[in-house]
C-alpha cells in the first residue's frame, strides 16, 4: 500500500447511483503497479454508462457477451476492453451484482511514475498527451484488456484518496464524448470533468 493514501472500498463502487460514483471519482488516484512499478495519475475526466437503460452501455438491454459478462459482477472490479483494435480503455464497474453500471476514466493528470509512464508510451514526461485520453492513460498506466476482472481493492490496480479536494463548482456534467450511435442518450450530461485541468480531453461542453 501506498503511504498517506486511502484506498476506496467496496461500499465506494457498490452504491446504485452510478452518477454520483462517475462525480466522485474526479480528483481520486488511480494507481497501478505493474511489473513491480509503481505508477498514478489523478482522475480529472470521467464518463458514467447506466447499464441496461443508456443506449450508449455495452449493456444495453442487457446485452451479454464473454466480453461485456465482467460488467455484471459486484461493483469493485475493472472493465477493460479493446476499442477498434488499437486502444484499451479502463473501466470501474459499479453496483450490485446482476446490475451492469460502469465508469470511464477519460483523462488523468500524472502524478508518479512519469519516466515509466513516457517509457511506454514513447512520449516525453512532461508531454500533456501522456494521460489526456482513456487510451493514453491506460498505455501510460500499463492497463490492458487482459486486466479485465481485477479486483480493485487489490495491490495490482486501485483507487484511492490522497485527501486532495476539487473546489467547490469545479466539476462540470458534460454530454458524453464519441456515442452519437446513442440516439437521445447521447446528450445525456454523464460526463464530468475537472474543469480548467489542462489534462480534461476534448470538448469542455455539448
Amino acid at each position: 500500500m501506498v503511504k498517506g493514501i486511502k484506498k476506496l472500498d467496496y461500499a465506494f463502487y457498490r452504491r446504485a447511483d452510478v452518477l454520483a460514483i462517475a462525480r466522485d471519482l474526479i480528483g481520486k488516484l488511480l494507481v497501478t503497479r505493474v511489473d513491480q512499478v509503481l505508477t498514478s495519475g489523478r482522475i480529472v475526466e470521467t464518463e458514467a454508462y447506466a447499464g441496461p437503460s443508456d443506449k450508449a452501455s455495452h449493456a444495453y438491454g442487457n446485452r451479454k457477451s464473454t466480453r461485456t459478462g465482467v460488467m455484471y459482477r459486484e461493483g469493485g472490479c475493472a472493465y477493460v476492453y479493446l476499442c477498434y483494435g488499437l486502444h484499451h480503455l479502463f473501466n470501474v464497474v459499479t453496483n450490485r451484482e446482476g446490475i451492469p453500471h460502469a465508469v470511464l476514466i477519460r483523462a488523468l493528470e500524472p502524478v508518479s511514475g512519469l519516466d515509466k509512464m513516457a517509457e511506454r508510451t514513447g512520449k516525453k514526461s512532461g508531454d500533456i498527451s501522456l494521460t489526456r485520453g482513456p487510451g493514453n492513460l491506460s498505455r501510460a498506466l500499463g492497463l490492458r484488456h487482459g486486466m479485465s476482472g481485477t479486483d480493485l481493492c487489490g495491490q495490482d490496480i486501485f483507487i484511492a484518496d490522497d485527501g486532495t479536494a476539487v473546489p467547490p463548482g469545479s466539476i462540470l456534467a458534460t454530454p458524453r464524448i464519441g456515442v452519437g450511435y446513442a440516439a437521445e442518450d447521447a446528450a445525456l450530461p454523464y460526463r464530468f470533468i475537472w474543469q480548467g485541468n489542462k489534462y480534461v480531453s476534448g470538448k469542455i461542453s455539448g
